[in-house]
């Protein structure tokens, strides 16, 4: 729903973060950044039908909304918890979002006859392995390599006819190509290299460590490619793009730079968008 990568949002830019996988009847959201409660309404989804929530980790483009989704969802008509599966700082996130709306929710339970809205999350540690295994959805999640977070994730969902994947925030990892392999959809994070100098040129509250950042913790289009090759993916998609809305950057730069090394389908991603598997 959404694909640009990092927090801030500008004219012409997409929205932060956020996919919704419909996989055996489930409405599976992965990450929860910036404008995820429309999005997922966009969809034709109604927020009480969300069945499970994974945040792959604690950047704010990618849980920043989820208290206010759960919220929305909670005065939409929640009546059952959600379970949302992430790293341990969750549950700090969930408490201080709980304590800000202290007032709203304690009213609308007077007020309205509403059910608790902490009783609504359902939080769990995500960790290396099989994370979730019925409904005929296998999940397993691999530690990803984005410094200088330690607890962030990478997913593979599995059912018996389909499998897809999902990278997370990461640097390249010749790990990533088994975890990967012949899956349905890939679906990876990616940046172009001359972008991220262009962006951090144009950083006004910032210094070089947002550029050694990016760098260290991102993957360049090309090696996207080169992982989407190794793996032998039947469908390549690129989400979390760095840079994002630059109009100096177009679709033709990233296409180019994942052709150096994928030669499959490949799906630019843009906000909204659908893709079937």
């Amino acid at each position: 729903m959404g694909v640009k990568g990092g927090p801030a949002i500008r004219p012409g830019s997409n929205m932060p973060t956020s996919m919704l996988l419909k996989l055996n009847g489930k409405n599976i959201l992965i990450d929860a950044g910036l404008g995820v409660t429309r999005g997922i309404c966009d969809q034709g989804v109604t927020l009480t039908q969300v069945d499970m929530i994974f945040v792959t980790h604690l950047h704010s483009d990618h849980y920043l909304e989820l208290g206010p989704l759960l919220h929305t969802a909670w005065v939409a008509g929640l009546n059952q918890p959600i379970p949302i599966i992430g790293p341990s700082g969750l549950i700090g996130y969930w408490q201080g979002f709980l304590q800000s709306m202290q007032f709203d929710v304690d009213l609308r339970i007077a007020d309205e006859g509403r059910c608790d809205l902490q009783t609504l999350a359902d939080l769990k540690t995500i960790h290396d392995g099989v994370i979730y295994d019925q409904d005929g959805i296998k999940i397993t999640a691999m530690r990803n390599d984005h410094p200088p977070i330690k607890d962030s994730f990478a997913l593979r969902f599995e059912t018996p006819d389909t499998c897809v994947v999902l990278s997370g925030d990461t640097a390249f990892m010749d790990e990533m190509i088994p975890f990967a392999k012949g899956a349905d959809l890939l679906v990876h994070e990616a940046m172009l290299i001359e972008g991220v100098y262009a962006l951090c040129a144009k950083m006004t509250n910032g210094d070089d460590r947002l550029l050694t950042h990016i760098l260290r913790s991102h993957t360049s289009a090309e090696d996207v490619g080169r992982i989407a090759h190794a793996a032998d993916v039947k469908h390549l998609a690129l989400n979390h793009f760095v840079p994002d809305g630059d109009p100096d950057f177009t679709d033709a730069h990233w296409e180019s730079d994942v052709r150096k090394q994928w030669s499959g389908p490949l799906t630019l991603g843009k906000d909204g968008m659908t893709l079937p598997i």
